[in-house]
């Protein structure tokens, strides 16, 4: 037995650990510059005409066994080149998680339709298909669940509502490469799959993203959307065959992809040892809750979520992460802290200057709520909710250092709930 740094112990590490901020927790290096000095060399930046952003759709649409990619700017712009091209009506409703970033949100609200949020499951923090069930009308066009942390959530009850009600899946996979449901990579089990390549995700080029589908109709219409509605990207005689927007990445960005896309592999199986090696060492503590994975599933850990039952370790998720934090691990509490639809943009309504547009075109006592206690179960995994930081980079003792703070706080938990009732 020895004392919690968290009053005053010896910690088990001080120094830091590798993370997406720095090259110490990322994989680019060489190939990504001898991609980018053929870019410089030739003078040519831009996708008409370059060669580096159709081998990066080749290649990541070969990844996954996809007959079309498109790259585009941003995940942000990876899902607005996938609502743009089911092309929803104005006031139409598009169905998704409530525990993700805003670039999931704002392609709905800029193709003019209205979110609506379906509350999740807390085994794997993904949609709840019986929820979402319940929030389908006659003017729902479209579902995109979002693979959280990079577990899956259950895709095969929401394929069936999709079936069962004619609407499109979205698949969200910005924190999900690598990650398998049943044998299958998301993305390329809805109609549409979407992925981020910002800083922080598996692979990344600061800032891109990638659309993928195996449907010819929006095989055709995900490119157009992302090229302004012009064919092969300005190579012919100019012509605009339906409503886009610019999201045409770059010769730099793609020069660094490419090169990415040849790692992703390997970052996604060194994270997913990582993850459930401390999986595997923690499981069996009280009031911990590790991650559901499907039969044939594999969780890829852009970060690991646990799930703290309070009143059974006896301190709040936010005094165990800080516990955990000054042993040495690199824990914090609840993510997003919110629903996303209780962050002002979305809770006011007011997208379009003084407006309530698109709101007001859904029918009087049927508008979306965008309040508390609107999806509970949400509400109480961002409660309960211990993210552990994971990078492809931890070496085996890093991984040692977080089972053995976890370790060490569990041993003492009579002195944590004895030190929480006084300090926390």
């Amino acid at each position: 037995m020895s004392v919690l740094a968290i009053n005053g112990g010896e910690p088990i590490r001080t120094q830091g650990y590798p993370g997406v901020g720095s090259a110490a927790g990322r994989t680019v290096g060489k190939q990504e510059l001898a991609n980018l000095q053929q870019v410089i060399d030739s003078g040519m930046m831009n996708r008409s005409g370059g060669k580096f952003v159709p081998e990066v759709e080749k290649k990541f649409a070969e990844h996954l066994g996809m007959k079309y990619c498109a790259a585009s700017t941003s995940g942000t712009a990876a899902i607005h080149v996938a609502v743009g091209a089911v092309n929803p009506s104005p006031g139409d409703e598009i169905i998704t998680g409530p525990i993700t970033d805003i670039g999931t949100v704002l392609p709905i609200l800029a193709q003019n339709a209205i979110p609506v949020f379906g509350d999740l499951r807390r085994d794997n923090m993904g949609l709840d298909a019986e929820d979402v069930e319940r929030r389908i009308t006659e003017r729902t066009k479209a579902i995109i669940p979002v693979h959280l942390a990079g577990n899956a959530t259950d895709m095969d009850p929401l394929m069936a509502l999709a079936e069962k009600y004619d609407l499109y899946v979205i698949e969200d996979c910005s924190q999900a490469y690598g990650t398998l449901y049943k044998g299958k990579h998301v993305g390329t089990i809805g109609h549409i799959g979407t992925f981020s390549l910002q800083q922080s995700k598996h692979i990344t080029c600061g800032d891109g993203g990638l659309t993928v589908t195996n449907d010819d109709e929006l095989g055709d219409r995900i490119p157009l959307f992302a090229n302004k509605g012009w064919p092969n990207y300005g190579q012919g005689e100019r012509d605009y065959v339906m409503f886009g927007m610019n999201y045409r990445m770059t010769e730099l960005q793609a020069a660094v992809v490419s090169a990415q896309i040849d790692k992703v592999d390997w970052v996604t199986a060194r994270r997913g040892e990582v993850g459930d090696s401390i999986c595997d060492a923690i499981k069996d503590y009280p009031g911990i809750e590790v991650p559901s994975v499907t039969e044939g599933g594999q969780h890829t850990y852009w970060f690991l979520g646990l799930m703290v039952d309070q009143e059974v370790v006896g301190v709040s998720t936010s005094y165990l992460a800080g516990a955990l934090g000054k042993e040495g691990a690199p824990a914090s509490a609840h993510y997003i802290g919110i629903p996303i639809f209780m962050y002002d943009v979305l809770r006011n309504k007011k997208i379009y200057g003084d407006s309530d547009f698109p709101f007001n075109l859904q029918p009087e006592g049927q508008q979306v709520r965008y309040e508390e206690g609107e999806t509970p179960e949400t509400e109480r995994i961002l409660d309960d909710l211990l993210r552990i930081s994971v990078n492809e980079n931890y070496t085996d003792e890093d991984t040692d250092v977080i089972i053995k703070c976890f370790e060490k706080v569990f041993d003492n938990l009579d002195e944590l709930r004895e030190s929480f009732k006084t300090q926390g």
